[in-house]
């Protein structure tokens, strides 16, 4: 998983339940998926409301957030290998004879040993906590950087940049102002993001464009507006569906670059988003969840990942933890790193017909449908990214 701006700056509260809040819509710290306050959710037949459809959410596409966060790359966990895996068995409540045996460790003793030494880490990362808010609120010369918009995909030193510095930027390359057309996009990749965040302030929040539109926009600020747009999604500032059709500003911080501008355009859409809101109710009343099988397929080397899901709805729950860098299956994940976005496809493969008349094994007849898939595609090896010891994705 890439680590986001809303990851990193997550409490410590927040960390643990897995998601964080952003005004009315509860967010997955390890996805991105979102859910609005207001809004009812079904999930296997059963409606929650928003925030406590969020923790089952992450029960069941993350396991757990002990398991997101165990994941989690070493630099960021500041754990060894070893002490990775001892945690995972003691989460499992792996008794010390069992944990002996896994892990060939020579006594009961030595495990007792690591336990204290992991509680002793933990006493340490207390205080480092507590010196670091302290240190906050004593400098009094703190660096006026630039915060990076929310959905910023990595935050790393191309975002160590002041604001004097993001004005010098802006004025070098919008020389007739930020309105204005840019001289070149060939320039360093710090000065790339402070553009990119510029430019995004042309599109309004809570807007869905098509392609088109979104080329039209970029054409006043300039000529290679499709290079633009790849930039604009790879570092977080757009999203878009997965077959292109439609686009939305995703970090609303960089609609307008003042408190009264941003006020006038959330008076401006306050009706209609409220109208939107009943719409959406309305149609979410009528639609009925549909389980079935997908496949994700990489066009370059048509290898496959099939997927049976319960919701053929959470399809792009999975592009977004691509997106992410947070999909469980790491060959496929390096590949989409490899390859790029461009080069996959989600392809609904079958949807299960449900009969309701009577008892109906909803969970069995979906596994059954994606075996069916499995045999006929053999997605393993070479052909795909499926693993035969773990077929369940």
């Amino acid at each position: 998983m890439k680590t986001t701006d809303l990851f990193c700056n997550a409490s410590v509260e927040e960390l643990k339940q897995g998601y964080t809040q952003v005004e009315d819509n509860f967010v997955c710290l390890f996805c991105g998926k979102k859910s609005e306050k207001g809004i009812v959710y079904s999930e296997d037949g059963v409606l929650y409301e928003a925030e406590k459809y969020m923790s089952i959410h992450i029960c069941k596409e993350h396991q757990s957030v002990f398991d997101s966060l165990i994941n989690l790359d070493k630099k960021l966990t500041g754990l060894s290998d070893h002490q990775n895996s001892l945690l995972r068995l003691f989460y499992e409540g792996k008794s010390d004879a069992e944990i002996q045996e896994r892990m060939d460790i020579g006594s009961s003793s030595t495990i007792r040993n690591h336990r204290f030494m992991l509680k002793e880490k933990e006493r340490q990362a207390k205080v480092f906590l507590v010196l670091m808010e302290l240190l906050k609120d004593k400098d009094k010369r703190p660096s006026v950087y630039v915060a990076p918009h929310k959905e910023a995909k990595m935050v790393d030193d191309r975002y160590n940049v002041t604001q004097d510095e993001s004005d010098k930027i802006l004025k070098k390359y919008f020389p007739q102002g930020t309105n204005g057309h840019l001289k070149t996009f060939n320039m360093k990749e710090k000065s790339k993001l402070v553009v990119l965040k510029e430019i995004a302030k042309r599109f309004k929040a809570n807007m869905v464009y098509t392609e088109k539109e979104v080329n039209e926009i970029l054409k006043t600020a300039y000529d290679d507006f499709s290079t633009l747009r790849r930039y604009l999604i790879e570092y977080g500032f757009m999203d878009r569906k997965p077959d292109g059709s439609q686009y939305w500003v995703k970090d609303s911080l960089v609609v307008k670059g003042t408190e009264e501008s941003k006020k006038e355009v959330l008076e401006e859409d306050t009706q209609k988003g409220i109208d939107r809101r009943k719409e959406l109710k309305q149609e979410y009343k009528q639609i009925k969840t549909e389980a079935g099988v997908y496949q994700i397929r990489n066009t370059k080397n048509q290898k496959v990942l099939v997927v049976s899901t319960p919701n053929l709805k959470t399809i792009n729950g999975r592009h977004i933890e691509l997106q992410m860098g947070g999909h469980k299956n790491k060959q496929l994940q390096d590949e989409w790193k490899q390859y790029g976005e461009e080069a996959f496809v989600f392809e609904v493969l079958d949807v299960l017909k449900e009969n309701e008349d009577g008892f109906f094994d909803k969970t069995g007849e979906l596994k059954k449908l994606e075996a069916k898939w499995l045999e006929k595609l053999q997605p393993y090896g070479e052909k795909g990214y499926n693993n035969k010891k773990n077929i369940k994705k």
